[in-house]
């Protein structure tokens, strides 16, 4: 999969904010309240922020698939929204996680946000494309720039906002450490650093991807992942290889930092203790198959993991350390 066909030409929209704990939620549920509440003048009122925080929820909400546009709305900036399925099934009354509990909705998140229509090119890039076991700031905002160039085919962003969509991504995965700088609120208000997906070189103190294990990565979340993968990318097939999904671009292997043997593992053990999806070996190669919609597929294996299915017993096994 390429850039222009998995991302959107999008920069910066998030404000210079990264996701923050309940926005998300904030997100999906004041759409549900009111569809034009970003839009309303007292929005900051309403949602307990300030103005500039409103479009950022606003765009986490969207970028995470959790609310989208109304197909009849205005322009951009007076646009009212609507909750997705997607958002539904994950923060509704009777959805899977409505209060944000589980530590596999973090990880579910951080899919949503680069599957594709990913509204965050940067980041795709960087989960898709950098390779460099450690890295500085500069020379991944030098690495996007560069891809950027190449890949795509919109008008170039202004540097500063390549630059500040890699701040914020540092500053969403990374865990951080009080300076004088960076209070106490500030390294304790991003979910997505519990995922420990990016850290810090304790011999140089550059930035680097976590690989090997993620013990708090449910095996069901991987399922999901490879098949919204499969639908968002070519819904008609029913078998794909282990390959594609642990080293294509754009695919959950990328995404979750997962070798081919993890992946296998993973998706092995949801296999194994369900008919949703069957793991095979043919002619030495590992394929994955499934006989329904992959859209169907990933919705019931979380119906199964997050117990909302009416008879499912929950599938708890993570992934393999």
């Amino acid at each position: 999969m390429r850039l222009v066909e998995a991302a959107e030409p999008i920069f910066a929209r998030h404000e210079t904010f990264h996701p923050r704990y309940g926005w998300f939620r904030k997100a999906y549920a004041s759409v549900g309240r009111d569809p034009g509440m970003f839009t309303r003048e007292d929005a900051p009122i309403q949602l307990g922020v300030g103005k500039n925080m409103v479009r950022a929820i606003r765009f986490w909400g969207t970028a995470a698939k959790l609310i989208k546009e109304s197909p009849d709305s205005r322009p951009r900036r007076s646009a009212t929204m609507t909750r997705t399925h997607l958002g539904d099934r994950l923060f509704g009354e009777h959805g899977w996680d409505p209060y944000m509990e589980e530590p596999a909705t973090l990880w579910l998140l951080h899919w949503l946000l680069l599957a594709s229509p990913c509204h965050l090119p940067v980041w795709w890039l960087t989960f898709n494309e950098f390779n460099a076991v450690e890295f500085d700031d500069e020379q991944l905002e030098q690495v996007v720039h560069t891809q950027l160039q190449v890949a795509a085919t919109w008008r170039m962003p202004h540097r500063s906002s390549i630059r500040k969509d890699v701040r914020a991504l540092l500053r969403t995965y990374t865990p951080a450490t009080p300076t004088a700088r960076v209070g106490i609120e500030d390294i304790l208000d991003c979910p997505l650093r519990e995922l420990r997906l990016i850290g810090r070189s304790e011999a140089t103190g550059r930035y680097r991807f976590a690989a090997g294990a993620k013990p708090s990565l449910p095996a069901a979340v991987v399922t999901f992942a490879a098949m919204d993968y499969v639908d968002r990318t070519r819904p008609g097939i029913h078998t794909v290889s282990l390959g594609q999904l642990a080293n294509g671009s754009g695919g959950h292997g990328r995404a979750f930092r997962l070798t081919e043997g993890k992946l296998r593992e993973a998706l092995g053990s949801v296999a194994g203790e369900s008919t949703l999806i069957e793991l095979a070996s043919v002619a030495g190669a590992s394929q994955l198959s499934w006989s329904g919609s992959p859209r169907e597929t990933a919705f019931a294996v979380l119906d199964d993991y997050y117990g909302r299915s009416s008879d499912a017993s929950r599938v708890t096994r993570e992934v393999p350390a």
